[in-house]
């Protein structure tokens, strides 16, 4: 291949440009082979943002199970129970029923006060809740939380 000049890509506002090739001998030999890459492995798929929370709050409001577990609450309610009274531990029984009513009463509580937080936030026009948002709802609640 003898050496020829080509017109290349024009820039804005020039000429055409020259570009000079010149021809390439082989070596008639063999190309070098490189070692094959190993794949890259495939990234994990991840929903943007609020996505999975979206879909968690649509889930968990469908459902009417207690989202605290039995056993720890019903540990919390017993330490309470002994702490508060003169009675020894071993005196104090509990019917499951009435721990189970307990735990129904909680956690209504606090899905309520998790709701008027989230009003509070939204008032203040913010997404993301936070500590003064549940303290001016148990304030604006009175001293009874809202049960009386």
């Amino acid at each position: 291949m003898a050496r020829t000049a080509s017109i290349g890509d024009r820039a804005p506002g020039q000429g055409a440009r020259l570009v000079k090739q010149t021809a390439r001998r082989s070596t008639g030999g063999k190309a070098i082979q490189r070692a094959p890459q190993p794949p890259e492995p495939k990234r994990q798929h991840r929903y943007r943002p609020g996505t999975v929370a979206l879909r968690e709050i649509r889930k968990y409001q469908k459902t009417t199970n207690l989202l605290l577990a039995k056993l720890p609450f019903s540990r919390v309610v017993r330490e309470i129970a002994f702490n508060s009274s003169s009675i020894s531990a071993g005196e104090l029984r509990w019917q499951s029923s009435a721990i189970l009513a307990l735990q129904e009463a909680a956690e209504a509580f606090l899905v309520h006060l998790f709701e008027d937080s989230n009003l509070c936030a939204v008032h203040a026009k913010r997404v993301t809740l936070m500590v003064k948002d549940m303290q001016l709802a148990r304030r604006l609640r009175g001293p009874w939380g809202g049960l009386g």
